[in-house]
């Protein structure tokens, strides 16, 4: 990789320390892509990491652990690792139902974070962190989170050390992209939130590239309250996120609705074949005396039938009301349907394979030039705290000539989709929403804004597209946008030969 190359070719040319924090940067360039997932409290962050994940490990009940941040990754042997702000580390075993312990048994003042490391497939692509958030909890929550994310400056290390100080081990020990997780009742300043969040990640900006938002307990949204619903709560959802997704744009490349405890119970092993016995027996139920139990949790659990109230608990604490509707009709449905099969009905009705989908486009297709790019926004915070001004200089230009290649196009893309996506060059409204789509999507059809048309159709608006922004370049934009329009231009370009090929 180019960026790699670069970091080994400075390594010789700057001082020990920063040369240190270029080794740094080129581990994480050959590690997964940390994806943070960030949010309000009580919004089910961390409910949707162990949906996510598969596994029920991420503690949901408020505690010690969800006032840490911890990062969920690929381990040989499962574990969790207590680190603390001395640098010392702790092992721990999970607890006995296979979540890390409630209480760690430590001064939680002391910790740094937690290092969970699982035997997990789909960690061996992605680092997941869960974070305590910003402008929700204690400020010593935020200031941890800060720490790891590196948004904190600290000073005062060893001048004469050659290990990392605090800035430039924050510097590139950041996330490189987030997940964020709102409600229904998503506050006005959550894109401040969100703002201040994301400019801890190792990217320092939030755009389209590298966050994607959630509207989390879809279920819980009151159909009729949303005009065009036809009192369909999922429908309600979807058009809620929509709304959201305009306050959110264009810090987010979209906002998708979910059922984070649904998706965690079908997901984790929580859902049991018990748990269908139950329902199934629900099923049998006279519909009014159904439709009653389902208005409301008091009723559905005090209600004198053959399913005992605990087993009704447990099913409301694994599904809430509206899973156990869907559970019970796909039970009518089809009478003979399996345990497993109803497991996959609810998986499906959560609304986590769309949203696996969405991280799979807007991360995972592209992990490679997000995290190229991170690592640039790394290198260039490690070399302005240096306090070496030639230093700077070598890194800037190194930089500089790296940009001008045409392998690093997709860094020009990201770089210009920044750009616009912050304000930073003002565009008309219809090229920045141009810009940003065909920057935000690895799908051809979904850049070119003509989903499922035929490759002939593509290839020839992809060439119109590429013509019309280079004579933008030329002659109708400022300086500003005239960069912007030559990386989109060659954008167009690119992907007409690639239509083509």
């Amino acid at each position: 990789m180019s960026v790699a190359n670069l970091c080994h070719r400075l390594q010789s040319q700057v001082s020990p320390r920063t040369a240190a924090g270029f080794a740094e940067v080129l581990r994480r360039l050959g590690a997964p892509l940390q994806v943070a997932v960030a949010g309000r409290i009580k919004s089910g962050k961390s409910t949707l990491v162990n949906a996510l994940i598969g596994r029920r490990v991420a503690p949901t009940d408020v505690g010690e652990c969800t006032r840490l941040v911890t990062r969920f990754q690929y381990g040989t042997v499962d574990r969790v690792e207590v680190v603390f702000t001395d640098g010392r580390k702790q092992v721990l075993p999970f607890a006995a139902d296979g979540s890390i312990p409630a209480e760690l048994g430590v001064d939680i003042t002391e910790v740094s974070h937690l290092e969970a490391y699982l035997t997990n497939a789909v960690l061996q692509g992605m680092t997941v962190i869960d974070t305590p958030g910003l402008g929700s909890l204690d400020a010593a929550s935020v200031s941890r989170t800060e720490l790891l994310l590196g948004a904190a400056k600290q000073s005062g290390a060893d001048e004469d050390s050659n290990e990392l100080d605090d800035t430039s081990r924050n510097a590139v020990a950041g996330a490189e992209a987030v997940l964020y997780v709102v409600t229904q009742g998503v506050r006005a300043d959550d894109q401040q939130a969100l703002a201040a969040f994301t400019a801890a990640t190792a990217s320092r900006e939030a755009g389209p590239v590298n966050a994607i938002a959630v509207l989390n307990k879809a279920d819980t949204i009151v159909a009729e309250s949303v005009a065009g619903s036809d009192g369909d709560v999922w429908k309600a959802a979807t058009m809620l996120a929509e709304k959201q997704a305009s306050t959110l744009k264009p810090r987010v490349a979209d906002v998708l609705p979910v059922i984070g405890l649904m998706a965690e119970s079908a997901e984790s092993g929580g859902f049991t074949s018990a748990d269908a016995e139950a329902l199934r027996r629900l099923s049998a139920l006279d519909d009014d005396i159904l439709e009653t139990m389902l208005i409301s949790a008091d009723i559905f659990t005090s209600w004198e039938c053959d399913v005992p109230s605990g087993v009704r608990l447990r099913l409301l604490e694994k599904l809430d009301l509206f899973g156990v509707r869907r559970a019970v009709e796909a039970i009518r449905a089809e009478p003979a349907i399996t345990a497993g099969a109803l497991r996959r009905t609810l998986l499906d009705a959560s609304g986590l394979d769309a949203v696996r989908q969405r991280l799979s486009i807007v991360f995972a297709a592209r992990a490679d030039g997000i995290k190229a790019a991170a690592a640039l926004a790394s290198v260039t915070a490690l070399a302005h705290a240096s306090g070496d001004a030639g230093e700077r200089q070598r890194v800037h230009d190194a930089i500089e000539v790296l940009l001008a290649k045409p392998e690093a196009h997709a860094l020009r893309l990201l770089e210009a989709l920044t750009l616009v996506a912050s304000g930073a060059v003002d565009m008309p409204e219809d090229l920045s929403e141009e810009v940003l789509r065909v920057g935000s999507n690895a799908d051809i059809g979904a850049q070119l804004g003509l989903p499922g048309a035929p490759r002939q159709q593509l290839a020839a608006h992809a060439l119109e597209r590429a013509g019309w922004w280079r004579s933008f370049a030329s002659f109708g934009a400022t300086p500003a946008q005239s960069r912007v329009a030559h990386v989109v231009h060659r954008a167009y370009f690119l992907i007409w030969q690639q239509i083509r090929e």
